[in-house]
């Protein structure tokens, strides 16, 4: 059976991976992260472009029947370039996490932390205004997120 294959900047797309085998637990899923790179969050676009074309490759390399983009960095600036550049679907994390805020929020006002790239991009703003135009977003970058959570430490003094 053919894989999805999954990849990340580094290993927090591990939770994305468990969520796919609660849901789909007969399918096949092939891991790949970046932790050699991580993270992508302060680099350029084309460079965050052209990293996601080479892991796209690998996952096609292992014949993956679909691909999915665990990463928000990614998700929020190589989607199309993605899609563009390989055979099989391509889904990002923007738009489920729009969904899953807007289910959320009941004062339609919602929070959004992540990389410096993913907050420039203005993608989950766009999602979430694509889901209710009514909705409120504060923005903020946390340029040393993901290396907390690359870390473990997001339940730590440090992050208190």
């Amino acid at each position: 059976m053919k894989p999805i294959g999954v990849f990340d900047s580094g290993i927090g797309g591990l939770t994305v991976v468990r969520a796919l085998r609660e849901l789909l637990p007969n399918e096949n899923i092939f891991y790949l992260g970046d932790t050699a790179r991580v993270p992508y969050g302060n680099k350029s676009a084309e460079t965050v472009e052209r990293y996601s074309l080479e892991l796209a490759r690998i996952l096609m390399a292992e014949d993956a029947k679909l691909i999915v983009v665990a990463c928000n960095t990614v998700s929020s600036v190589a989607i199309p370039k993605l899609r563009a550049g390989v055979s099989v679907p391509v889904i990002g994390v923007i738009e489920p996490g729009a969904h899953a805020a807007i289910a959320m929020t009941r004062n339609r006002h919602v929070g959004v932390i992540g990389t410096r790239a993913t907050i420039r991009s203005g993608a989950y703003e766009n999602a979430l205004r694509a889901l209710n135009v009514h909705v409120r977003v504060s923005s903020v970058a946390c340029p040393l997120l993901v290396p907390l959570i690359e870390e473990g430490l997001l339940d730590d003094k440090l992050t208190d």
